[in-house]
């Protein structure tokens, strides 16, 4: 499972009769660490202050949010990174790491705990989707800092649907693209089921490539995603649109950051450091800048 299919374990439990994660009746939280030494717990806010710098964990290769490019870490969440040290006044460093096998995975070996080998955790983690589940069964981690709301949508040629942007019904017959294995592929294959005309990529990149050259009609996938493609084909004719998607129980979905549970203080400074930048706009500014839609989390 990659960090896109961690999105996927949401979705398919929200859509699960009585719901999968029922708030937090009935779940048993993940053990706290025992004697767990400094290093695995990350450093409190004091030292960071005193150190002068703050250290983001962010996903490597996942543009627009974040990815290298010339030695430097650049994206939406790198930005919204930055906007948070600034705000606490010290340098902002980036680690880009791998999406592990499970979102819990990838916050054990990068916000409370630390890799087995080697490992260690970053101050803090960004792009860590919110939902109430996450936080009954996963205490060491404090989720906060919602920045952004993130929603599945159609990227499509105009020139193939003049009329009308297609849903997916037409993928019975018009072929889409989607990155393999994530909710794109599960929902259309559970909807369409045998007809459904999808070819698979290894990642949304590939598959907005696969609609520029007119491989497909259509692509699939999570927005600022389908848009950075569109931005990437600026002359192949490319739309995006949000369409009802009959069946889909979570369609959109929060995004904020994780901090370890036992620095309560560095999560309550980031996390009024993110709500100063939507009072005043600049993390929108942070999305226009990067031509994506800008959806603030839900109330």
């Amino acid at each position: 499972m990659t960090l896109r299919q961690a999105f996927l374990a949401l979705a398919i439990g929200a859509a699960l009769p009585g719901g999968a994660f029922a708030r937090c009746e009935g779940v048993v939280p993940q053990p706290k660490p025992q004697n767990t030494a400094a290093q695995d717990v990350g450093r409190e806010f004091d030292r960071i202050i005193e150190e002068g710098w703050i250290e983001f964990a962010v996903y490597e290769d996942f543009a627009p949010w974040s990815y290298e490019q010339g030695g430097t870490a650049k994206g939406v969440d790198v930005e919204i990174g930055r906007l948070i040290a600034a705000d606490l006044g010290v340098e902002a460093r980036f680690r880009l790491v791998q999406a592990s096998e499970t979102l819990e995975a990838d916050l054990l070996n990068y916000v409370w705990k630390g890799a087995v080998v080697g490992g260690h955790v970053s101050d803090v983690m960004l792009h860590v989707p919110y939902d109430s589940a996450l936080v009954c069964r996963i205490e060491q981690v404090t989720f906060t800092g919602q920045y952004a709301s993130e929603t599945m949508a159609i990227a499509f040629r105009k020139a193939a649907y003049p009329d009308k942007a297609p849903t997916p019904p037409f993928f019975r017959f018009d072929p889409v693209a989607v990155e393999n294995d994530t909710i794109a592929d599960f929902y259309l294959t559970s909807l369409l089921g045998a007809q459904a005309k999808i070819t698979r990529h290894k990642s949304v990149d590939a598959a907005m490539d696969a609609l520029a050259t007119g491989e497909v009609m259509a692509t699939m996938g999570p927005r600022a995603q389908l848009e950075a493609g569109v931005a990437r084909h600026p002359d192949a004719g490319l739309g995006v649109h949000e369409p009802h998607l009959m069946g889909f129980a979570r369609g959109t979905w929060t995004i904020g950051v994780g901090v370890n549970f036992q620095h309560k203080d560095l999560a309550y400074s980031v996390d009024m450091a993110i709500d100063k930048a939507m009072e005043d706009g600049r993390i929108a500014a942070i999305f226009a800048e990067h031509g994506l839609t800008f959806t603030p989390p839900a109330p």
